[in-house]
């Protein structure tokens, strides 16, 4: 198993961060994450099946998130120290199952619009609705998958996440990459859906969460990012202003900003009898989004998926 790995050159004298892309793109995508964090950080982002490094999955047994998430909570048992968790789409589903595998070892979560889908079921009729949305992309998606009609498949997907026309505005070598990469795209919709993980094991995590939510958002991200940010009880949940789907890269600046900001006010309170008034003075802004300034082009995707 090989583990695509960004760092300081100093290791394991800094906090660690690991950091999980979302579906289709890989390590490359935190770049600007990587330069902001400097030196302070130990930064790795292992890639997930399908894409670079990882290699396909195997194919032993029915795919689940836990396999994903295994080459984490792998990094994360590793560490002696607490670390930070960061999951874009995809990989922030992938964060919070190693997260709750592994709350003890966790300093903090950021999540840029998890697509924790199974939640969905739990937020009444529009949550429904909502559910129905994705279910209609991912058959459509499998579907293209199914006939070999890859680059169909990936063009529809691109677009429900981007808006219609973003596909077509790729370059070639970004399109390519993703119709490589398509045939595991049923995987990830299905370990998403059937996550099996009760929003009880969610609400038990005292750790501090921050969950970033892209202003133009499907409505179910949008709806799971708001849910989280009321589940989780030490969380907060801000809206980056002009940003979609694909924020930590159209408008990696202020995300990487935001980022930081989280981490560096966690380790400040790591340790402090601070820490419970602090997660509620959170949680409670948490419900009031705050919107950074409008920055990035939304045309520089580098991928654009779950």
């Amino acid at each position: 198993m090989t583990t695509n790995i960004v760092h300081s050159p100093w290791r394991h004298r800094h906090a660690r961060v690991i950091a999980l892309h979302c579906s289709g793109a890989g390590a490359s995508q935190w770049r600007h994450l990587a330069a902001a964090l400097g030196s302070r950080y130990e930064l790795l982002t292992p890639e997930h099946f399908g894409c670079g490094s990882a290699g396909p999955w195997t194919g032993e047994h029915a795919f689940t998130l836990a396999d994903e998430a295994a080459r984490t909570i792998a990094l994360i048992e590793e560490c002696e120290e607490k670390l930070h968790l960061i999951g874009h789409s995809y990989g922030g589903g992938v964060a919070l199952n190693a997260a709750v595998a592994r709350p003890g070892k966790i300093a903090s979560v950021v999540l840029y619009k998890p697509t924790a889908f199974q939640l969905l079921h739990l937020m009444g009729d529009a949550g429904v609705s909502a559910y129905a949305e994705i279910a209609n992309v991912a058959q459509r998606t499998s579907l293209g998958v199914l006939t070999g009609d890859y680059r169909g498949a990936v063009a529809g997907f691109v677009d429900y996440w981007n808006g219609a026309g973003t596909w077509d505005a790729m370059r070639p070598v970004l399109q390519g990459g993703l119709i490589r990469w398509c045939p595991k795209a049923p995987l990830d919709f299905r370990a998403l859906m059937e996550e099996a993980t009760p929003p009880d094991a969610y609400r038990s995590l005292a750790f501090p969460v921050l969950v970033l939510q892209g202003e133009h958002a499907p409505t179910p991200t949008r709806m799971i990012s708001r849910f989280l940010g009321d589940l989780l009880a030490n969380c907060q949940l801000i809206v980056v202003g002009g940003a979609g789907h694909m924020g930590p890269l159209t408008h990696a600046p202020e995300v990487s900003g935001l980022i930081v900001r989280h981490l560096v006010e966690t380790r400040a309170h790591v340790g402090s009898t601070a820490v419970a008034s602090v997660a509620a003075n959170r949680h409670a802004l948490g419900a009031l989004p705050r919107t950074p300034s409008q920055i990035g082009d939304p045309t520089s995707l580098a991928a654009a998926e779950l």
